[in-house]
């Protein structure tokens, strides 16, 4: 008997040191699983991604409050962000929320371009500015605007390269080492040559865009072709179709030598490469390779051109629209202006720059420009400035790369601003027979007399 309680005491001690044991193991396990849950959890906020930073320049946050402020925005045409791309639609969405944010709301001013500079200039020198950002036209502001005090240099809020073109603020819109204009557009104007390639298969000329493939299109080239194309193809003693629409290319010719008839404040008349650019212009009137005008006005060679009987005409990218409306049946490309005899590769230009200022009556500028940098600053679905805009237009992949190879190259002209300079009888005398160092001659004094006229020298 005793045995047996013996017995039965050893095993009531077995099983509770086993049920003591089974428990403690319960407890560990649930212990590892809890330890394993927050590891989890700390695992998984380590791996979240964290806010990437852009790897360029952006303005730090800024807290202000505009008091339901109306920002003005003055152009000749409406500037409203339209939504016809993605990359419209992000900055039409941090408009928005830059709206609510600091308090304040937009409007668009458009005004007629033909009565725009009166109306605008008026304005600011009466301290009365029609908008709080104004688009002003380079050539009536620097130097004659801005050395009146009536605009802000805004310089040092154009560090963001993603929001703003750098080259417009930090070369092309300056006076004295400091930036008066600003864009958001990294697109620059392309300015070259449209070609009809339907008219070039027909009369059997070799493709203009081996010209370029062969590093061949140049001045000498250029002439030649458009010389070819100058054909009487039904045999009644008459040409019926032309190589080239513009009756005068000087623009085109100091754009394509990287030149211009002034140079800051005086004229650049001297220079071998103007001289170069005004020969050529010679040249091309004196030996009557374009197509005779017929008495019309500035449209007149884009009008020959839409004809469908003239191979060459010079122009900007933007008329590529219109263009292609007016003929549905004509393949049109885009090769560079050749190359002049001073340079070793294609330019651009513009003649009339035009850029966004800031009044000098407008308080806190720093805040106008701190929204347009937020509202630009986007991540771009595009791979390139003008990749919506030409591949909407352009199927050749060709004259696409023609477009972006030219436009990197952006020359500004400034003869247009001096009034007096008498640029058109200026152009017209070189067209006339006259020889070049005859007409240079008598145009230096007339030329750094209306230089002198806008600078106040």
């Amino acid at each position: 008997m005793d045995r047996r309680k013996l017995l039965l005491s050893l095993f009531l001690c077995f099983l509770f040191v086993f049920l003591v044991a089974c428990n403690n193991n319960d407890e560990s396990v649930n212990n590892d699983t809890g330890n394993t849950n927050e590891e989890n959890d700390q695992d998984t906020e380590n791996d979240a991604p964290e806010e990437s930073e852009a790897d360029y320049y952006q303005t730090p946050e800024m807290d202000f409050d505009l008091g339901g402020k109306t920002i003005k925005i003055v152009s000749w045409w409406d500037m409203t962000i339209p939504d016809d791309n993605p990359d419209n639609i992000q900055r039409r969405e941090n408009l928005e929320a830059l709206m609510e944010k600091h308090n304040f709301k937009v409007e668009y001013i458009a005004i007629d371009y033909g009565e725009y500079q009166e109306k605008v200039t008026a304005s600011l020198i009466a301290g009365e500015p029609i908008g709080d950002i104004v688009r002003l036209g380079k050539t009536y502001t620097v130097p004659a605007l801005v050395k009146q005090d009536l605009l802000w240099p805004i310089d040092e809020y154009t560090k963001n390269p993603n929001a703003f073109n750098q080259n417009m603020t930090s070369n092309l819109y300056t006076y004295e080492g400091k930036g008066y204009g600003f864009t958001e557009d990294h697109k620059n104007l392309a300015q070259g040559i449209f070609y009809n390639r339907t008219l070039m298969n027909e009369l059997g000329l070799k493709p203009l865009q081996e010209y370029v493939d062969e590093d061949n299109w140049n001045w000498d080239t250029f002439l030649e072709v458009a010389k070819a194309a100058n054909k009487d193809t039904n045999n009644d003693g008459k040409l019926d179709t032309w190589g080239l629409a513009n009756a005068s290319l000087m623009q085109f010719a100091l754009m394509s030598n990287n030149t211009d008839l002034v140079k800051g404040n005086e004229h650049n008349l001297d220079d071998p490469a103007t001289i170069e650019a005004l020969e050529f212009e010679s040249q091309l009137v004196t030996e009557q390779i374009p197509r005779p005008t017929e008495g019309g006005d500035w449209t007149e060679p884009g009008q020959f051109f839409r004809q469908g009987n003239t191979l060459m005409y010079a122009g900007a990218d933007w008329e590529i629209d219109g263009l292609s409306t007016d003929m549905p049946d004509y393949d049109i490309g885009f090769i560079p202006f050749p190359k002049g005899p001073s340079v070793d590769k294609y330019y651009s230009a513009e003649a009339l720059l035009q850029a966004l200022t800031i009044p000098k009556t407008v308080e806190n500028p720093e805040q106008l420009m701190y929204i347009w940098e937020k509202i630009n600053d986007i991540e771009s679905i595009y791979d390139y400035p003008g990749q919506a805009s030409y591949e909407s237009h352009y199927t050749n992949e060709e004259d696409i790369n023609n477009l972006r190879m030219v436009s990197e190259n952006l020359l500004v002209l400034d003869y247009n601003t001096y009034p007096n300079l008498g640029y058109y009888d200026f152009v017209a005398e070189i067209g006339s027979g006259t020889s070049v160092s005859t007409v240079v001659e008598k145009y230096k004094p007339l030329f750094q007399s209306a230089i002198d006229e806008v600078w106040g020298n």
